[in-house]
């Protein structure tokens, strides 16, 4: 473990002394783990009662000491930590989004009243590098079905040329689905962001299917609140699509929808037409 140097200690009844850390490498929006040794320095013991009470949590703040993420998730004590006493507490971290410089803020809280902070004491204040979800840029694509022509015409013309072998993303498509140039450049931008399932806007030649897939039409910006399923998404950590209106689908946490990440879809890719 990293041993923490000297720094402020108030006198009073709440007080913390910081001993050392450790801690995994950050990657945007993905949950890690710190080890944290503190040392009651006050002359009241910390309990925690459930969720209530002393509990161990942090702040993302930017290099200048703006919040970015304020409530951290808590870890509390096992056991009544007395003055005088050491604890080591392992703590869940979930790095924020995007990638970048960063300052993560350890601080004790006693729930529902106020931070160590507010009442003297210091945060255990660390600079910290977060570093893009996924290390490398490699999309590859899962055909659902026969692939046609104009698709495999639309996936050579991609911004960024697709993989075979040695993907850390994988999209979702139908014969059909002809996706702009630009589509996979906007998927890996936001895997790089942070985002373990990525789902873009699909333009619909039919009338029909236009008005069923309405809620994906282009126009959109970026949703991280989307709420329907993402279609013909892209997805990292070894997820798996299901199904919706007929198409690859994702409906589960920590997605995206790119609206800039369009999908053309013709009206005989396996769906009546007009």
């Amino acid at each position: 473990m990293e041993r923490v140097g000297e720094h402020l200690v108030p006198l009073g009844p709440l007080a913390v002394r910081w001993k050392a850390y450790e801690l995994d490498e950050p990657r945007a929006g993905v949950s890690g783990r710190a080890r944290v040794r503190l040392e009651n320095a006050g002359s009241a013991p910390w309990r925690s009662r459930g969720r209530e009470g002393v509990q161990l949590s942090y702040h993302w703040l930017d290099p200048l000491g703006n919040a970015i993420v304020w409530d951290g998730p808590r870890t509390a004590f096992p056991h009544a930590v007395k003055p005088g006493e050491v604890a080591e507490l392992d703590v869940v971290v979930v790095a924020p989004r995007p990638p970048g410089s960063y300052r993560l803020a350890f601080d004790l809280v006693e729930e529902l009243r106020f931070w160590f902070q507010e009442v003297g004491s210091v945060p255990l204040d660390l600079p910290v590098d977060v570093t893009p979800r996924i290390s490398e840029r490699r999309l590859g694509v899962v055909m659902h079905g026969a692939p046609d022509a104009e698709t495999e015409g639309a996936l050579a013309s991609q911004e960024e040329p697709l993989v075979a072998e040695g993907a850390v993303a994988i999209a979702h498509l139908v014969g059909g689905a002809l996706p702009e140039p630009d589509w996979s450049r906007r998927l890996l931008d936001a895997h790089e962001e942070g985002y373990a399932a990525v789902g873009g806007a699909i333009a619909a030649e039919s009338r029909r299917d236009r008005r069923r897939l309405a809620p994906w039409a282009p126009g959109g910006g970026r949703n991280p609140r989307f709420g329907d399923p993402l279609l013909l998404p892209s997805l990292l950590d070894e997820l798996e699509p299901e199904s919706h209106e007929g198409l690859p689908s994702y409906a589960g946490s920590d997605a995206l929808f790119e609206g800039r990440a369009v999908v053309r879809l013709l009206s005989r890719s396996g769906r009546p037409s007009d």
